[in-house]
């Protein structure tokens, strides 16, 4: 604007301000680089979309300082970001598809899986699955399921009711070790047992355009302790195992369901996003946030495809589960 002049005392107001501006632009623009050491770089990136946050707060003290500079380096974090996360703030989905498909971690400790089920079965989905079944609770979902569902399969702690016939169902090795909240609700003489319950399965869905390879994955759980930092130990063991059976996978047209315990942007499922396409990236309404129910910050619970087009995707209302459930329409 013609005789707008800024008082070059402002350019040397607020010199932490900016340098925090570029500090976050950094921090997200090279989380790619971050060590991996105490897990860090893994928890930055669950967190990732979260870093904008901090722009607002950067912007009124860099306004309440009158600092140019500040505002000027806040155009870093700001492009930085509209270049990971802007394209999810508008609607990408599109009209049409062939299958609905729902994923849904029902939570161990669910005090009502009888309306879960309900909820779920309500959804009209062709395809739906669950993560985190107690040996309790797999036959109180099957019961409410089993009119709407004729076709299921069942191994260890994840199952698939289906719409469609089901063949060539099989477990998929995971587990490594303490995998999480599950084997807790177990006795103490079976925590090993439960340590090692299949928590993955593979099979084969009967569809009207040819077979389509369905996964229903639960990863291991990830947590912060004082030696380890931030611990995924087990859940990267999965998700490389995961990502060598999708690898191997015969069909072209497969879906991967399940709760990852991770997003998308975490570096440990770089082999599952270089082979599957995230539905809820290419064809969602925003975040997709899922995790935990009464205030998710992150998706955890993911829709991942190859060989078939996600044409919309979406969260679910809240259950008696601490996830969200998430669905899905695909199309071919």
């Amino acid at each position: 604007m013609p005789g707008l002049r800024i008082p070059r005392e402002s350019w040397k107001r607020g010199p932490v301000l900016a340098a925090l501006a570029l500090l976050l632009g950094l921090l997200m623009a090279l989380h790619a680089e971050l060590p991996s050491v105490g897990g860090i770089g893994s928890l930055v990136e669950n967190l990732l979309p979260w870093c904008g946050a901090f722009v607002p707060v950067l912007l009124a003290g860099a306004l309440w300082r009158r600092s140019a500079s500040a505002v000027v380096a806040l155009v870093l974090p700001v492009t930085v970001w509209l270049s990971l996360f802007g394209g999810l703030l508008t609607d990408r989905s599109h009209p049409g598809g062939d299958l609905t498909v729902v994923s849904h971690n029902v939570d161990a400790g669910n005090p009502d899986p009888t309306g879960t089920a309900r909820e779920l079965a309500a959804s009209g989905a062709e395809l739906i699955a669950l993560e985190e079944l107690t040996d309790q609770a797999r036959s109180t979902y099957g019961k409410w399921l089993a009119k709407a569902y004729p076709y299921h399969a069942v191994r260890g702690t994840v199952g698939l009711w289906s719409k469609l016939p089901l063949s060539d169902t099989r477990p998929v090795n995971v587990v490594r070790g303490d995998v999480g909240p599950l084997a807790r609700t177990k006795p103490a003489e079976s925590a090993a047992e439960a340590a090692d319950e299949v928590r993955a399965l593979r099979t084969t869905v009967t569809t009207a355009h040819g077979p389509l390879a369905v996964y229903v994955v639960h990863l291991g759980s990830v947590r912060v302790t004082r030696r380890d930092g931030f611990w995924t130990a087990s859940r990267d063991f999965g998700a490389d195992a995961l990502a060598k059976a999708i690898a191997a996978e015969p069909h072209q047209r497969v879906v991967l369901l399940g709760d990852l315990n991770g997003t998308t942007d975490d570096r440990a499922f770089h082999g599952l996003t270089s082979r599957l396409t995230s539905a809820q990236k290419t064809a969602g309404n925003g975040f997709g946030f899922t995790w935990p129910a009464s205030f998710p910050i992150a998706r955890i619970d993911q829709v991942l495809v190859r060989g078939v087009r996600a044409r919309s995707s979406w969260v679910l209302p809240e259950t008696g589960s601490d996830h969200l459930p998430v669905a899905a329409r695909i199309g071919w």
